[in-house]
């Protein structure tokens, strides 16, 4: 198995001292940064798989090496921002800026490694078409698996079924009449059958997990997405 690098932008030591153990024993190669300037300088010194970003940094912020990232190096790297601002409008704010996805301190190192792990395979292209993916949620439609933070999830077919059309269609909102004509077509279900099937999918896929997948959008329908907005 090839090594992958790893460049950690993290200005308090004991974390980042931790972290890079934890990550090399999982095979990765990382480089420490404890500032924007010394980032800044290691990304045009070396070629990286991964970027974790701390937002807030001694000489300035994050967002403003994530953006220098894409707009003034036009790279493409990934980017995982690691902080311990939770708001909606701070993770609105790392999207915006070009972040790729964003873990909230303090978190489980095994779930770090799991999203560092699916970043890099999207990035080398070494995700499967057949494979869907939001999150921490994987459905392989060949193998017509599930499993979420790599736990293998069991669905009865139909909801099986009612989840693979939700997360192709991510994110957008799919109304009631929409996914009943896809699992059901001209058949009249049973009543409530949907709403039966939404709640037991609720409870083996959210449910057991911290972040909610599955959204009702009021007044219009349901969607599968990291973000409730």
């Amino acid at each position: 198995m090839s090594k992958h690098f790893i460049l950690m932008v993290e200005d308090h030591y004991e974390l980042a001292s931790t972290l890079c153990e934890f990550l090399e024993e999982h095979d990765f190669i990382v480089d420490h940064a404890r500032s924007l300037d010394a980032a800044r300088h290691l990304l045009k010194q070396r070629p990286y798989h991964l970027l974790l970003l701390d937002i807030n940094l001694p000489d300035g912020s994050g967002y403003s090496l994530c953006e220098w990232l894409r707009v003034e190096q036009s790279l493409s790297l990934p980017v995982l921002m690691l902080t311990a601002r939770d708001t909606l409008e701070d993770k609105l704010k790392g999207f915006r800026s070009g972040t790729d996805d964003y873990l909230v301190k303090p978190f489980d190192f095994n779930e770090l490694v799991m999203r560092i792990q699916a970043l890099i395979r999207r990035a080398l292209g070494e995700v499967s078409k057949q494979q869907l993916q939001i999150d921490d949620l994987v459905l392989d439609t060949a193998q017509q698996s599930l499993a979420r933070a790599g736990q293998a999830i069991d669905l009865p077919p139909i909801q099986f079924k009612l989840l693979k059309l939700l997360m192709r269609h991510s994110p957008k909102v799919l109304t009631k009449q929409e996914i009943m004509m896809e699992l059901w077509g001209d058949e009249e279900p049973e009543s409530d059958a949907l709403r039966s099937h939404i709640y037991n999918l609720r409870k083996l896929v959210d449910k057991p997990f911290e972040r909610k997948l599955i959204h009702t959008v009021s007044g219009v329908g349901l969607k599968v997405a990291l973000e409730d907005a």
